[in-house]
């Protein structure tokens, strides 16, 4: 496959970039290899591989490979997937096998993507010359560069190129490469390693070098008398000038090995334009006499400075995502021919069971077999208070278990578990741009060949334009190739996304991608289905109410006994409330559900009733002193006068319509003599809805409506206790989506809020998506565009608020770095701006403010209030 995306034109070097300018995903198809553990899994194209008999054909030819595990022909698709042992066969002696077979395999489906650690590339400009490098081989399909997390993701053409080649091409721009792995194995360099800015090589020579430099500097003004001519002839040089070349020689060691590269790889960025900075001020120097040593000597310590700053700040940025990944596990204990081993977490398989001891990571999901305990599943779901676990309730990997003894039946491989999906997606969000970020991309193209004209310019024209020496002039074009290269304003965009994504996954909401997080800050418009988002979606019992002389247990006893062989979900609720209550059984006999009514059964003998008010009254029941419900019938003046004179409730006027007022449904229990009570059945608000709804409010939210399928008096009684704006009732699917269209127009942009299954056309109209409860749920988290991990409200405005306050930060930092920059530029002719105010503010001075105002999103939690 030879298709490789390039650039395109007009864009140089960071210009072009995703993250600091540089993802490149230009095709994500092909088949890759992945490695998982010692197996990898290969897939190939064979288009002819048409039937039945051509699968069990091709089937049977690869088996003939003594190293392969599995293999998995699909007909539908034309494609051959390959689990084998990597010590035992290649990629060329599987696509042997299937040619031996008679069929073909497709051009380029040899290919695999791999993740290499690269800790170093960590601004726009390296991410540039990495990519350049790469379009440069032969064999190379796609590539992502990320500084922000130190790693570029390759995937080639196998039969073209290996893992070597790629190796050099990355360490050809100058970069070392740590690590590589297979996309896919959980042991990836996913994130670059974390090393020691203060403590790494170029530290040690910026600071040696900084040292001489100052010691120049006391010779050069206070200690002058000591400022000795070393040299003589044509070209003279004192010793403060020795001192200035020798802090060049030493601190500017890095930036010429950069530059050099930059140049090879044809990278027109920060490195290269401050090698020809200070190599035309040393070359001024000697060739003019001009005598420019010191500024080249402060560029050389200060640039190498900034780059230690801006190599610190991005490691800090790189923490957020690392310690999401350092959340599970590196071992687990599993039982094995009864006894408990330590194995590393990718030799656990699914079906294994795993011994959890209080204070320890769950290493896998799975489910409990054994054990109890509070397990603390903030790493996943942001909830602050550990959840209890019993035997048969689901766990997920990277959560604590607080202070039982847990057994666990794992459920997901490594690799394949909420956690290590949560990683691979905010990894991934990445790769989805902004509109911001696109107008960077666009913009920064521009900026560096404009301003390096600029400087020419300012060179050429100042000692005419403005009458200033030649000498002075230089000093202005070089201080102009200092702020040439857009740095900070290229890395304004991604690092304020990565922060605001991480920052979001620590607190249970996961960010599918930068678009997401920038259209949830602008929606002005939020819909929220009902059941299981503002209700919890479980019936319960809400009201027991006894009549004629029973208590609430008689009337809870009958109705278990009732409802117990009944499936409907309001007979569920009614059993479980009742075994709650511990009020005991009947025997039951004779049990019929009447459909759309209720349910009869003989208990103890003698025949029960339950089911709705109009129930009773259609079966012919004596309601004369209650006043039921009824659907046309009369309740006559003589009933009334004698449950006036009884002391009855009034059913019919006030009990019933109330409670159906409230959204709950009600239930009559009785025999054909008397009605023994009443039962409300209700989905519960979530305590948290209305808080939730009234921050919205607060946080600028203009309308939140409520879309529900529930009938309108209950959607009434529900839109009325959360505070919503508006509500729509009796939907069904494709009338949400029309409610989300008409939000849309209306307002602009609207939020989608909904359980991620049931709702998916509505969320995939809307502008954002976002899925309740997303927590080990497959779906959940492959469709929404945002997912909420826990059933919990509170966290929708944290993330409308993270949004919105992220969007501003985007912007703070896109116009900051632009303005800064730009006021530099334009008052360097003037002799406003020395060399190295351009070097510590324009450089390393804005990247260290957009870096810093960007982690401020690290610290927005969910209040106490949410």
């Amino acid at each position: 496959m030879t298709n490789r995306s390039h650039p395109p034109d007009g864009d140089h070097g960071h210009a072009h970039s995703d993250d600091h300018g540089h993802d490149h995903d230009h095709d994500r198809s092909g088949a890759p290899a992945t490695d998982l553990g010692s197996e990898t899994t290969l897939q190939l194209s064979v288009p002819e591989m048409d039937c039945a008999s051509c699968a069990r054909t091709v089937r049977n030819s690869v088996q003939s490979l003594g190293a392969v595990e599995t293999v998995d022909p699909q007909v539908t698709t034309g494609t051959l997937t390959v689990t084998y042992d990597p010590d035992g066969a290649t990629p060329a002696d599987v696509a042997e096998r299937v040619e031996s077979a008679g069929y073909t395999v497709a051009s380029g489906v040899e290919e695999t993507t791999e993740t290499f650690g690269v800790p170093e590339m960590d601004c726009a400009s390296c991410a540039g010359k990495v990519e350049n490098a790469l379009d440069a081989v032969d064999g190379v399909v796609t590539y992502q560069t990320r500084p922000t997390t130190g790693t570029v993701t390759v995937t080639y053409d196998q039969s073209r190129v290996t893992t070597d080649e790629v190796t050099r091409a990355v360490e050809n721009a100058g970069y070392e490469v740590a690590d590589a792995t297979a996309s896919g194995d959980s042991g990836g360099p996913d994130v670059a390693e974390a090393q020691s800015v203060w403590r790494s090589a170029r530290a040690k020579k910026t600071l040696l070098s900084g040292g001489i430099a100052a010691l120049g500097l006391l010779v050069e003004f206070p200690l002058n008398g000591l400022n000795a001519r070393v040299l003589t002839g044509p070209i003279t040089i004192t010793l403060a000038d020795a001192l200035f070349l020798l802090a060049v020689a030493v601190g500017g060691q890095e930036i010429v090995r950069n530059g050099y590269y930059s140049l090879r790889n044809r990278n027109l960025d920060i490195d290269l334009l401050m090698t020809i900075a200070i190599s035309g001020a040393i070359v001024v120097s000697l060739v003019f006499g001009e005598g420019l040593y010191m500024e080249a000597a402060t560029l050389a310590v200060l640039f190498s400075v900034a780059e230690l700053l801006e190599r610190y700040s991005m490691d800090k940025a790189r923490n957020s995502l690392r310690e999401l990944m350092d959340l599970s596990p590196d071992e687990a204990t599993v039982k094995r021919d009864g006894e408990a081993i330590t194995v590393p977490v990718e030799d656990v398989r699914v079906g294994d069971v795993v011994v959890v001891t209080p204070g320890e990571k769950i290493p896998m999901d799975g489910a409990v077999t054994a054990g109890e305990s509070a397990v603390n599943q903030a790493p996943i779901t942001g909830e602050s208070v550990p959840v209890d676990k019993t035997t048969g309730d689901e766990v997920y990997a990277g959560t604590i278990n607080e202070e039982g003894y847990l057994e666990v039946r794992v459920t997901s491989a490594a690799g394949d578990d909420t956690l290590s999906r949560i990683v691979e997606m905010v990894e991934d969000a990445q790769a989805n741009k902004t509109e911001r970020e696109q107008f960077v991309e666009r913009f920064a193209g521009y900026y560096t060949p404009v301003v390096v004209a600029f400087a020419v310019l300012v060179t050429l024209g100042t000692p005419f334009a403005l009458g200033v020496a030649w000498e002075q002039s230089i000093v202005y074009g070089l201080t102009l190739l200092v702020l040439a290269c857009p740095c900070a304003f290229v890395i304004s965009t991604p690092v304020s996304v990565v922060s605001g994504i991480t920052s979001a996954a620590k607190n249970g909401v996961l960010i599918k991608g930068g678009n997401h997080l920038e259209a949830m800050g602008a929606v002005d418009a939020i819909a929220v289905d009902k059941t299981g988002t503002l209700t919890k979606g479980e019936l319960t019992v809400t009201d027991v109410i006894a009549l004629n002389g029973n208590t609430e247990a008689d009337v809870l006893r009958c109705a278990r006994g009732l409802e117990s062989r009944s499936e409907h979900p309001i007979g569920e609720a009614i059993v479980e409330h009742a075994a709650d209550r511990d009020v005991g059984t009947r025997s039951v006999a004779d049990f019929e559900s009447i459909t759309g009514k209720g349910v009869r059964a003989d208990l103890g003998g003698e025949a029960h009733y339950a089911g709705k008010p109009a129930f009773f009254q259609d079966l012919g029941f004596d309601l004369s002193h209650v006043h039921a419900v009824t659907d046309g019938g009369v309740v006559t003046r003589t009933s009334r006068r004698l449950c006036e004179r009884n002391d009855c409730l009034d059913l019919l006027d006030d009990t019933i319509p109330a409670l159906q007022s409230e959204g709950k449904t009600v239930v009559l229990v009785g025999t054909e003599d008397e009605l023994e009570g009443l039962i409300a059945v209700a989905d519960d608000v979530r305590p948290e809805a209305a808080r939730a709804v009234a921050r919205l409010h607060d946080l600028g939210v203009e309308h939140v409506a409520m879309l529900t399928g529930d009938n309108e008096r209950t959607a009434r009684a529900i839109a009325e206790t959360v505070g919503v704006d508006d509500f729509r009732a009796e939907l069904l699917p494709d009338e949400k989506v029309a409610a989300i269209r008409e939000l849309d127009e209306a307002y602009g942009s609207v939020a989608m809020v909904g359980d991620g299954v049931n709702d998916a056309p509505a969320l995939a109209t809307a502008t954002v998506g976002v899925a309740m409860g997303a927590a080990g749920t497959d779906t959940a988290l492959e469709t929404a565009d945002i997912a909420l991990m826990s059933d919990d409200l509170s966290r929708l405005p944290y993330l409308y608020e993270l949004s919105h306050g992220a969007n501003g930060v985007i912007r703070q930092n896109i116009w900051v770095s632009l303005g800064a920059k730009a006021a530099l530029a334009l008052a360097v002719p003037f002799g406003l701006v020395p060399i190295w105010a351009a070097v510590l503010v324009g450089d390393a001075g804005m990247t260290l403010g957009v870096t810093g105002n960007a982690m401020r999103l690290s610290r927005l939690t969910p209040t106490s209030e949410d």
